[in-house]
């Protein structure tokens, strides 16, 4: 009981090596967000989703939008309703604790004791909002939560845009840094190589979207959409090899801006994927069939392979916000984390004794701020919300799930934010010559 009600170093029970308070108490909160986003999983699988009618209250075939009685059909997307649920459950979480933490300047604060601790209860609560949140009613529910879930997906995109971005930049100090001190042709052939197969896979998957995304009559969007990206790419690696920015920032180049083309490009796949023209989206027809045979009982097939990448990507994002702090003073200010010495002496302490616990690293000053971290978390909640659901929301007669135009316009615009922001780093330099971007 002590170990459930206590701090993250009792959770390790002796398993493990000495770690930071600190990175054991974002792993841990990490561990809820993945539950939830497993238990979201499992309920979109047709055999489950079929069985969710039983739940008390969860289906009940009427609603009211807007204050008109509306009969609804939830067993064509009782999924997707569970999926919203869940999600809120997981947002309302972590809003929780993003207002009771908010200014814990040092693990002193007896709030910091709830941030560290307490997981049995918090585990509770985390079980009793979701309870709650599936005896939400019917009604403008979902219409509501969907663009709460957009707002919120737009700004987590953003927040893997920098993550994104800071990895790159530091991959490819490391590298360079390698090369220089050791086998200098041996690391810069390992950079063109990979340059190269960034570059090719983008190339490819360009290709691939025209063939697939466009007709040779029609689908106007997406071929002016493709074009605009590729153009912007195209500009970007150009940028990246000017003499100028590598006058200012010898350790830009191809590799950083191959690894942003990339994931633009999977950004425009994933846009496209959204295009509720199905002439123009053949993933669309597996989605959401309405031939005459799917009259009666609309095919919904959540799993495609732009959620299938978005989820994979989500993964590592998430985990990289909980363990690691970035090489980059700008970065670390920007994510309100930081390198903290607090804990030098509970290290210390803990290796002269043998033990294999978490110390706690925050007695002088907080190493991350508590309540961002939760607000990225609910950010996350958010966006695998709609990566699960495809970014779906039932039409009008609240029997069809549709995909809206609104969700492939926010894709898109952040593709464009990130393409911006990357462009703002490499040009920072020249724009802001009093400033330190070492």
């Amino acid at each position: 009981v002590s170990c459930l009600c206590g701090s993250a170093p009792c959770l390790l029970c002796g398993c493990c090596p000495s770690a930071k308070n600190s990175t054991v108490s974002r792993l841990l909160f990490t561990f809820f967000l993945f539950l939830g986003t497993l238990v979201s999983i499992i309920m979109i699988i047709p055999g489950v989703e079929k069985e969710l009618h039983k739940l008390p209250g969860f289906c009940e075939g009427s609603g009211s939008v807007l204050g008109v009685q509306t009969h609804i059909d939830c067993g064509s997307f009782l999924g997707h309703k569970a999926v919203y649920r869940m999600g809120f459950a997981m947002a309302a979480f972590f809003f929780l604790f993003a207002v009771m933490m908010v200014c814990v300047r040092s693990s002193k604060d007896p709030r910091a004791a709830v941030q560290n601790g307490f997981w049995f209860f918090k585990f509770l609560v985390l079980v009793g909002i979701t309870v709650g949140a599936f005896y939400i009613p019917d009604g403008a529910f979902t219409s509501v939560w969907f663009y709460f879930g957009v707002v919120g997906s737009f700004l987590f995109i953003l927040i893997q845009l920098i993550l994104l971005i800071d990895f790159a930049h530091s991959w490819s100090q490391l590298w360079l840094r390698n090369a220089g001190e050791g086998n200098a042709k041996g690391w810069y052939a390992a950079l063109c190589i990979i340059t190269f197969i960034f570059y090719a896979t983008s190339i490819a998957a360009i290709v691939l979207l025209y063939v697939y995304y466009t007709k040779p009559q029609g689908c106007t969007e997406g071929k002016v959409l493709i074009s605009i990206n590729l153009i912007l790419c195209l500009i970007v690696s150009a940028v990246s090899i000017l003499p100028k920015i590598q006058d200012a920032q010898p350790h830009s180049g191809l590799l950083q801006a191959s690894i942003i083309t990339l994931y633009t490009i999977y950004v425009t796949w994933s846009a496209l994927a959204n295009v509720p023209i199905q002439t123009c989206n053949p993933t669309l027809l597996v989605r959401n069939s309405t031939s005459s045979a799917m009259a009666t009982q609309p095919l919904t097939t959540w799993w495609d392979a732009p959620s299938i990448v978005g989820l994979i990507i989500f993964i590592l994002c998430t985990l990289f916000i909980s363990v690691r702090s970035s090489d980059h003073p700008q970065v670390n200010k920007l994510m309100l984390t930081e390198e903290s010495a607090a804990g030098a002496g509970g290290e210390a302490a803990a290796v002269e004794n043998g033990l294999h616990r978490a110390y706690d690293n925050e007695q002088d000053g907080v190493s991350y701020s508590y309540t961002f971290f939760h607000l990225c978390l609910l950010l996350a909640a958010l966006y695998i919300m709609m990566t699960l659901t495809n970014w779906y929301r039932p039409d009008e007669s609240l029997r069809v799930l549709t995909s809206p135009w609104t969700a492939v316009w926010v894709k898109i615009c952040s593709s464009w934010a990130g393409l911006l922001l990357y462009l703002w780093t490499l040009v920072a330099p020249l724009v802001l010559p009093d400033r330190d971007f070492s």
